[in-house]
């Protein structure tokens, strides 16, 4: 016979042991499980993160066959400064097609324009309405920080308006949209009052930002935080200033929505801050909270359905030839 199960004594003594070896080890344990999880919504594994080389792609785009893409548009001189146009099968309406202009996410650190959550379901359903996708890749950590990153995107931005009119959509009816860090990067870019012009960017209709958790990166860092921003964001407290929608934001900004997992209190949270901020200084934000995971608020956004709608009604609202478009 087990001597445990002989004696209650001894078995509950061993049970309490076996507590308390857990609790001692819970909160580092439960800190582990927490950063894996970032990191996994970040739109790649912890590993991934710290490891994967640039262009590495798990799940590549299944849209492009069928239809014109433009690949690897180059819009600077690095190999990373590329991008992806998606044209529609035809221009449907009056005018040049609007344009939106995607950028990935990947925790700053991965990620790559032809990944299918980026591209399928929203060519799927917007190349259809006559309007134009652009993704858009830029350079990385660790040869990039965010503040080089947004710079390729303002970059990027600029050389895509300069070609619009060669692939039939009009400069001025450009929507920036990015999810997770490339969330970040539009978001910033958007809030920012010198970053567009001085890469010579004319102005857009507005931004979509799917799922930031990184809209005031200078609070985040001034709490317990995951360990992914400290790569991205170091320790200077000016830095983290520089690179934060939040403290970028000003009164000229363009409207933006900011779509946030209501699974992860400290996106919709920053989103609610953001949006309330932008009231202050008479900008139009508006928070869409969706019961999606990190990932889904991505992959699903042109899947037929209130979500694709809710941001369509955004769209819609930024200009006449957008809502003919999206009717």
């Amino acid at each position: 016979m087990n001597a445990h199960a002989a004696n209650p004594f001894a078995t509950a003594l061993v049970a309490a042991l076996m507590f308390v070896g857990s609790a001692a080890s819970a909160g580092p344990l439960l800190d582990r499980i927490k950063e894996r999880r970032a990191a996994t919504q970040e739109g790649a594994s912890a590993e991934q993160l710290m490891e994967t080389p640039y262009g590495a792609e798990p799940s590549p785009s299944t849209v492009s066959a069928g239809r014109k893409v433009l690949r690897d548009v180059p819009y600077g001189n690095d190999p990373k400064q590329r991008m992806d146009v998606y044209l529609p099968p035809q221009v449907q309406g009056s005018g040049p097609a609007p344009v939106i202009f995607m950028v990935h996410g990947g925790g700053w650190r991965t990620g790559d324009k032809r990944m299918g959550r980026v591209v399928d379901n929203k060519t799927a359903r917007w190349l259809p309405k006559g309007l134009v996708f652009v993704s858009v890749n830029n350079r990385l950590l660790p040869e990039a920080d965010p503040l080089d990153q947004v710079r390729d995107v303002a970059q990027a931005l600029a050389v895509a308006q300069g070609l619009a009119a060669s692939w039939g959509a009009d400069p001025q009816q450009f929507v920036l949209m990015g999810h997770s860090a490339g969330a970040h990067l539009v978001a910033l870019l958007s809030a920012s009052a010198t970053l567009g012009n001085e890469a010579g960017a004319k102005p857009w209709l507005g931004t979509v930002a799917l799922d930031s958790a990184a809209l005031d990166v200078a609070s985040i860092m001034q709490r317990k935080h995951y360990r992914l921003y400290n790569p991205a964001f170091g320790t200077d407290p000016a830095f983290w200033h520089a690179t934060s929608p939040l403290q970028q934001l000003h009164a000229g900004a363009k409207p933006l929505l900011a779509v946030c997992s209501s699974r992860r209190e400290e996106s919709c949270g920053q989103a609610r801050d953001f949006a309330a901020q932008a009231t202050r200084l008479g900008v139009r934000a508006q928070v869409l909270p969706q019961d999606l995971s990190h990932g889904e608020i991505n992959e699903q956004l042109g899947l037929p359905g209130n979500y694709t709608q809710a941001v369509e009604g955004f769209l819609g609202s930024l200009s006449p030839a957008l809502a003919s478009r999206l009717r």
